[in-house]
């Protein structure tokens, strides 16, 4: 065998040897693949029902927010009402329960002032005496 002969049954080898390591590698990405498709076929499977779960959990959800919305409106109703009623109230029944209760404060004070004896009046030489008192409120008037 001459050299020549020897290098190319060296190159022929190194083919071989190069087209089997690149065969058993497409093999095994050939099951990766095979792998991963599966895995994505299950993991499709899989997500199908959840997202249909979650889809009706969103409009249970949105259903109940509607509910509650319309719960806070009759809430503001209602709240609205009382504060009318109250007014109302206040107005129909505030002015005469006042007067009463100025009238029955008046009646006491003129028994109160019946009932008590008028203080001695003494002269006291050398002193003077404060003015006299005279009408209560009603005719104070502010100094502007």
């Amino acid at each position: 065998m001459s050299g020549g002969e020897v290098a190319g049954i060296l190159v022929a080898v190194f083919w071989a040897i190069l087209v089997s390591f690149l065969a058993l590698v497409l093999v095994r990405l050939a099951g990766t693949l095979k792998a991963t498709t599966k895995m994505v076929a299950e993991i499709s499977d899989q997500a199908v029902p959840l997202l249909a779960d979650a889809s009706a959990t969103v409009r249970s959800a949105h259903s109940q927010l509607a509910r509650v919305d319309a719960i806070a409106a009759d809430v503001q109703e209602v709240t609205a009402n009382a504060s009318a009623l109250s007014s109302t109230v206040s107005s129909a029944f505030g002015g005469p329960l006042v007067k009463i209760a100025a009238f029955g404060y008046g009646v006491r004070r003129a028994i109160g002032k019946k009932a008590a004896p008028e203080p001695k009046r003494t002269v006291v030489v050398g002193r003077t005496l404060p003015g006299a008192r005279r009408g209560g409120r009603r005719n104070r008037r502010s100094k502007d």
